[in-house]
């Protein structure tokens, strides 16, 4: 609705990770440049965590777009909590490895002997392992044996590690110290600074066409860096509700008003249910404001007065032919088909 309000040609700020809208913040920039002396030397693991919606699915995408594949065979899985033959099923898998019926000892055989086949080609392989602050200790293990393997002083398999912050507490556990040893970078994607949230928003706005409508107030950059804590994933969210706000309201300029309103609407909508034990409301009155006269919160308030009083009529009127149905007998199967709604 907001795309075509605004003229854009796609949606600038959905939550589904898409390398084109890559942001090369401070701290993705330090990011890719340790995935990229990562690449370069060939061996070890990288490890690259940060808070849910920091970027990393984000950044890894952007870096397998600009890898040559001629020259380098990437590959990502996406760890849940699987045991260790599980997850080297998964690394077969993803490198188009027969799996089905194998042992461990033929899984190791066949991944060894796809390895070694990449680097006659003259192709590095890096195999790129999401959430994984999913994986127990064994499977970690697991990685770490597959990175042993080699062709002559040379490693055969990079890895890069993606996790949550947890992730970092695991890593440093005494059962993890052989894989510990193998990584020869880490880094920690922080949030953006208020600085880098408006060219964050204005980088997305121009790859789907923005011509400067509608346009973010200074003051308006630093109330969503305040709400989303500088998370690029909380900051797309909330700017997509700020363009819906603008588009049914009609408007070309946010101000940090804007923002407050439509941060109090969403947290609102998070709020717990509480259920109503109070007798209904009265009807409003015929000298009761229009809602389009009333701000959000208000035409908020009295969108929900109003639906509640619908909801308690509509409740009465299928109690009353409920009970009706029941007196009447041999309708059962009218009583069940109007129970079915209530449930």
């Amino acid at each position: 609705m907001y795309s075509e309000h605004y003229g854009f040609s796609a949606r600038p700020f959905q939550l589904t990770p898409d390398p084109r809208f890559y942001f090369e913040s401070a701290t993705h920039k330090k990011a890719m440049a340790y995935l990229g002396y990562g690449l370069a030397q060939s061996e070890g693991f990288i490890v690259v965590t940060g808070e849910v919606g920091a970027g990393k699915t984000t950044l890894t995408g952007h870096l397998l777009e600009t890898l040559d594949p001629a020259r380098v065979l990437a590959v990502k899985i996406v760890s849940t909590n699987v045991e260790s033959d599980d997850v080297l099923r998964l690394v077969a898998n993803a490198f188009g490895i027969v799996s089905e019926g194998a042992t461990k000892a033929q899984l190791l055989d066949r991944i060894e002997h796809f390895l070694n086949s990449r680097a006659r080609e003259g192709r590095k392989v890096l195999l790129i392992v999401d959430e994984a602050q999913n994986l127990p200790t064994a499977s970690l293990e697991e990685l770490r044996m597959l990175s042993n393997f080699q062709s002559g002083n040379r490693a055969l398999l990079q890895i890069f590690l993606l996790g949550q912050p947890e992730f970092r507490d695991h890593l440093a556990s005494p059962t993890l110290e052989q894989l510990r040893q193998r990584v020869i970078a880490t880094h920690h994607l922080l949030p953006m600074t208020v600085d880098e949230v408006g060219p964050y928003i204005e980088h997305r706005l121009k790859l789907v066409g923005w011509n400067g409508r509608p346009q973010f107030t200074a003051d308006a950059y630093h109330a969503l860096h305040h709400a989303s804590g500088g998370i690029p994933r909380r900051i797309n969210g909330l700017t997509e509700r700020v363009l819906l706000f603008g588009a049914i309201e009609n408007m070309s300029v946010f101000h940090a008003d804007v923002v407050g309103a439509v941060v109090a609407d969403h947290a609102q909508d998070e709020a717990p249910v509480v259920a109503v034990t109070t007798a209904p409301k009265a009807a409003p009155s015929a000298a009761a404001p229009h809602p389009a006269t009333l701000d959000l919160a208000a035409r908020t308030t009295m969108l929900e007065a109003q639906i509640e009083e619908q909801g308690v009529a509509l409740r009465r009127v299928l109690t009353l032919l409920l009970d009706w149905v029941e007196r009447e007998g041999g309708a059962a199967h009218a009583a069940h088909a109007l129970r079915a709604p209530l449930a």
